[in-house]
Protein backbone atom coordinates (compact mmCIF):
# COMPACT_ATOMS: atom_id res chain seq x y z
CA UNK A 1 0.00 0.00 0.00
CA UNK A 2 1.26 3.29 -0.51
CA UNK A 3 2.75 5.72 1.55
CA UNK A 4 3.97 9.26 2.70
CA UNK A 5 7.31 10.98 4.48
CA UNK A 6 5.43 14.37 5.11
CA UNK A 7 7.69 17.35 6.25
CA UNK A 8 5.48 20.44 7.26
CA UNK A 9 7.88 23.22 7.98
CA UNK A 10 7.04 26.85 9.33
CA UNK A 11 8.21 29.75 8.67
CA UNK A 12 9.51 31.98 11.41
CA UNK A 13 8.95 35.29 9.18
CA UNK A 14 6.75 35.44 6.46
CA UNK A 15 9.47 37.91 4.61
CA UNK A 16 11.41 34.70 3.66
CA UNK A 17 8.46 32.75 1.96
CA UNK A 18 9.91 34.01 -1.51
CA UNK A 19 13.36 32.75 -0.64
CA UNK A 20 12.06 29.76 0.51
CA UNK A 21 10.07 28.93 -1.70
CA UNK A 22 12.70 29.06 -4.82
CA UNK A 23 15.26 27.33 -2.47
CA UNK A 24 12.75 24.34 -2.08
CA UNK A 25 11.65 24.34 -5.51
CA UNK A 26 15.30 24.40 -7.41
CA UNK A 27 17.14 22.45 -4.60
CA UNK A 28 15.72 21.18 -1.45
CA UNK A 29 12.53 19.01 -3.20
CA UNK A 30 14.82 17.86 -6.22
CA UNK A 31 17.84 16.74 -3.84
CA UNK A 32 15.12 14.80 -1.54
CA UNK A 33 13.15 13.09 -4.49
CA UNK A 34 16.33 11.47 -6.11
CA UNK A 35 18.11 11.07 -2.19
CA UNK A 36 14.87 9.20 -1.07
CA UNK A 37 14.01 7.21 -3.89
CA UNK A 38 10.85 8.38 -3.59
CA UNK A 39 7.87 7.62 -6.24
CA UNK A 40 7.37 11.20 -6.41
CA UNK A 41 7.14 14.31 -4.64
CA UNK A 42 5.18 17.40 -4.30
CA UNK A 43 4.61 20.67 -2.09
CA UNK A 44 2.46 23.28 -1.22
CA UNK A 45 1.42 25.85 1.03
CA UNK A 46 -0.97 26.02 3.80
CA UNK A 47 -4.18 27.97 2.81
CA UNK A 48 -5.27 28.19 6.48
CA UNK A 49 -1.73 29.72 7.84
CA UNK A 50 0.41 31.06 4.96
CA UNK A 51 3.85 30.38 6.63
CA UNK A 52 3.45 26.82 6.61
CA UNK A 53 4.52 24.29 4.04
CA UNK A 54 4.00 20.58 3.70
CA UNK A 55 6.02 18.58 1.61
CA UNK A 56 5.33 15.22 0.68
CA UNK A 57 7.14 11.93 -0.60
CA UNK A 58 5.55 9.08 -2.14
CA UNK A 59 6.80 5.56 -1.71
CA UNK A 60 5.27 1.87 -2.54
CA UNK A 61 5.29 0.79 0.72
CA UNK A 62 5.11 1.55 4.33
CA UNK A 63 8.82 0.06 4.90
CA UNK A 64 10.61 2.27 2.27
CA UNK A 65 8.57 5.55 3.65
CA UNK A 66 9.54 4.75 7.42
CA UNK A 67 13.26 3.62 6.56
CA UNK A 68 13.81 7.89 5.58
CA UNK A 69 13.70 8.95 9.05
CA UNK A 70 17.12 8.08 10.52
CA UNK A 71 18.28 7.27 7.12
CA UNK A 72 22.08 9.37 5.93
CA UNK A 73 20.29 10.79 2.86
CA UNK A 74 18.11 12.65 5.52
CA UNK A 75 20.60 13.60 7.80
CA UNK A 76 22.62 15.01 4.96
CA UNK A 77 19.38 16.83 3.94
CA UNK A 78 18.88 18.09 6.73
CA UNK A 79 22.11 19.27 7.75
CA UNK A 80 22.25 21.08 4.72
CA UNK A 81 18.54 22.78 5.09
CA UNK A 82 19.48 23.85 8.86
CA UNK A 83 22.98 25.45 6.81
CA UNK A 84 21.13 27.43 4.97
CA UNK A 85 17.55 28.02 6.88
CA UNK A 86 18.91 28.12 10.91
CA UNK A 87 16.35 28.45 13.18
CA UNK A 88 14.25 30.83 10.73
CA UNK A 89 12.49 27.09 10.07
CA UNK A 90 10.96 25.06 12.39
CA UNK A 91 10.05 21.12 10.90
CA UNK A 92 7.92 18.14 11.77
CA UNK A 93 7.98 14.97 10.17
CA UNK A 94 5.52 11.95 9.72
CA UNK A 95 5.23 8.95 8.12
CA UNK A 96 1.70 7.87 6.61
CA UNK A 97 -0.03 4.74 5.26
CA UNK A 98 -2.68 5.01 3.13
CA UNK A 99 -5.52 2.06 4.00
CA UNK A 100 -8.12 3.32 2.31
CA UNK A 101 -8.82 5.17 -1.23
CA UNK A 102 -12.58 6.16 -2.52
CA UNK A 103 -13.47 8.10 -6.01
CA UNK A 104 -11.11 7.75 -9.25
Amino acid sequence: MTAYFIVRAKLVDAALRGDFDRWYQNEHLPDALKGFNARRAWRGWSAVDPSVHYAYYEFDSLAQAQAIPGSDILKSLVAEFDRVWGDKVTRRRDVVEIIQTLGA
